[in-house]
């Protein structure tokens, strides 16, 4: 369906109770804001004081500090980490995280290897996620009224009200676009549909996990389906665990590591998560696309995949799964193999296919502040 320029798009999204603001399309015809994955440089100059007060530690670090080895050689990995159920829950830091970034951050509050934060939460700009996380851990901070015809629908996160957002997005996809006229027979192929975030659950301060955007498309397929007898279709999905989001990661971990002068490749990537389903498959379908990649070449991914600017210089992705989120192994949930040793159930979305081993981590360990030990010993980077 040819689409001008300055296509408009309803963008549905107020993820933790956040409402999101619409993006609409320039001339350009880029979206103002994308959301598929918000991949955040960390910050600087960590205050630890403050943060450790706020997470209830005590004010005063311990004085030990991690180093790179003897030659100070630079690093040769980098951290991918999900940020919900790994650095915060809901509104409250988790006090490994503070920890971890103390490893993270050297005297001079710089990063000592390239650290990206990758999580599905897209529906807040960069600056205003980066300016809420470096809060949270005392960190210095890193639309138009008229509404022409609608021509595709862009979801970022899980609406506050899920009735009214799943009826606005229903009358722009049975209208064509135009709720206010109505059509006697809806369009099929609707328009054009792009989803940022498949995550099933997340993990906030309540002890259950609570429902995430990958729920609220389960319910707008479910509807679409109901409603019109056929099938609602994707024009793109984005967020873990897609390929595409780890990518454009990669791609943030290099050009980070080249402002900072670090001439070495990024060779291994260690990526952090508390969700099975989306951080750990995520992570293990990446590193089997850079093992083939290193072998045969990189695969296709199909229309309308970005096209990478170089080629990709890492050759591993390990997956590392963390205990204060989604999952806790003290209080299986329904992450969990069911009884009797059965397949644990599918939590990804239903265009993904579904590979069991792809959800086992390369390694469990309670918290982001292990995590990070565990990737400085594997890399030799000592504690003096």
């Amino acid at each position: 369906m040819p689409r001008a320029p300055t296509a408009d798009w309803l963008c549905i999204g107020e993820t933790r109770g956040r409402a999101a603001r619409c993006a609409r399309a320039h001339g350009d015809g880029r979206m103002a804001a994308w959301g598929c994955v918000a991949a955040l440089g960390a910050a600087r100059g960590l205050c630890w004081r403050a943060a450790r007060a706020a997470a209830g530690l005590p004010g005063r670090p311990s004085r030990r500090c991690y180093a790179v080895g003897p030659a100070q050689s630079p690093p040769t990995f980098g951290f991918l980490l999900d940020i919900d159920g790994v650095l915060v829950r809901g509104h409250r830091v988790i006090p490994a995280a503070l920890e971890a970034f103390r490893r993270l951050v050297n005297s001079q509050g710089q990063l000592r290897v390239p650290v990206v934060f990758v999580t599905n939460a897209g529906n807040i700009l960069q600056h205003s996620k980066a300016q809420e996380l470096s809060a949270l851990l005392g960190c210095e901070p890193l639309l138009r009224n008229d509404f022409p015809r609608i021509e595709g629908v862009l979801l970022l996160g899980e609406p506050v009200r899920w009735e009214t957002s799943l009826q606005l997005i229903m009358d722009v996809l049975l209208s064509n676009g135009s709720p206010g006229a109505g059509l006697a027979t809806p369009p099929y192929p609707h328009l054009p549909v792009l989803a940022s975030n498949m995550d099933l659950l997340w993990m906030a301060e309540a002890k259950m996990p609570r429902f995430g955007h990958g729920t609220f498309l389960l319910c707008l397929e479910a509807i679409y389906q109901k409603v019109t007898g056929k099938e609602l279709r994707y024009e793109g999905l984005m967020g873990k665990p897609s390929i595409l989001t780890y990518q454009y990661a990669e791609d943030l971990i290099r050009r980070q590591a080249e402002r900072r002068g670090w001439a070495a490749p990024i060779r291994k990537l260690y990526a952090v998560g508390d969700n099975p389903m989306s951080d750990v498959y995520g992570a293990n379908l990446f590193h089997q696309y850079l093992q083939k990649a290193t072998h045969d070449g990189a695969p296709e991914l199909g229309a309308g995949g970005p096209r990478q600017q170089q080629p990709s210089a890492s050759q591993s992705c390990i997956s590392i799964l963390v205990c204060t989120g989604v999952y806790n192994p003290r209080n299986p949930q329904s992450t969990e193999p069911v009884l009797g040793g059965g397949e644990p159930p599918f939590h990804g979305h239903r265009d993904l296919c579904f590979s069991p081993g792809l959800m086992e981590a390369s390694h469990v360990v309670n918290d982001v502040n292990e995590a990070v030990q565990l990737v400085f010993r594997k890399e030799g980077w000592a504690l003096e």
